[in-house]
Order: structure tokens, then C-alpha cells, then sequence
């Protein structure tokens, strides 16, 4: 048996083919499922997803990880 040679073009066009039928299986399987986490909603056009910001993480209120917050220096 011999080797057959391919083009790398052939290759690459092969990848190419075979990584955006991956991503259209991908996004027909996420379309039929539906939200993964269906209380989230994405942000508005101001950027702001209307959380409680109640420490200064950009609205990320109650993700301080256990840590203290670190002091500032002057």
C-alpha cells in the first residue's frame, strides 16, 4: 500500500470543513437545550446587567472569595 499524498490545502480546507461542522453541531445542540442558567440575562446597551453592586467589583456584589479587600496606599 502506498501513501497518498495530500496537498496541504486539501488539509487545511478538511479542518476547516470539519471545525465549523463541530461549531454548527455545537450551536444547534445549545439552541435546543436553552440557557444553561435561565435567571441570567444578558447586559443592556449601558453595560449594566442591574445587579446588586454592593461592593466596588463592577457589580459583582458577594464575590470577594473570602479574601480582605486590599488596602490602598497613599
Amino acid at each position: 500500500m502506498t501513501a497518498r499524498q495530500n496537498s496541504p490545502y486539501a488539509l487545511l480546507a478538511g479542518f476547516a470543513l470539519l471545525l465549523a461542522a463541530m461549531f454548527g453541531i455545537a450551536y444547534a445542540v445549545g439552541s435546543a437545550i436553552g440557557p444553561v442558567a435561565p435567571g441570567m440575562h444578558g447586559s443592556g446597551p449601558g453595560g449594566s446587567s442591574g445587579g446588586s453592586g454592593g461592593s466596588s467589583g463592577g457589580g459583582m456584589g458577594g464575590m470577594d472569595m473570602g479574601a480582605p479587600a486590599p488596602e490602598t496606599v497613599r
